[in-house]
């Protein structure tokens, strides 16, 4: 039987506008929780909509408003797993 994987628990937390979404997306992204075509469609559709820069917080940000606004509403939780660890 294999090693366990180790859990990690985050949270994110700051100011308005200080790009916690952006950065947790980007993270999800990075650490392969979320696929590199997925992301292409978000920044495709942001473009659409003048927000280029907001790809990766849509990963968060799925409420229509959150999108036409530009900000989060509702909190997000969000599952992966990499190699060694359940994130």
């Amino acid at each position: 039987m294999g090693k366990e994987k180790v859990h990690i628990n985050i949270v994110v937390i700051g100011h308005v506008d200080s790009g916690k979404s952006t950065s947790t997306g980007h993270l999800i992204y990075k650490c392969g929780g979320i696929d590199k075509r997925t992301i292409e469609k978000f920044e495709k559709e942001a473009a659409e909509m003048g927000k280029g820069s907001f790809k990766y917080a849509w990963v968060l940000d799925k409420l229509k408003a959150e999108r036409e606004r530009g900000i989060t509403i509702d909190i997000s939780l969000w599952k992966f797993e990499t190699a060694k660890y359940y994130v």
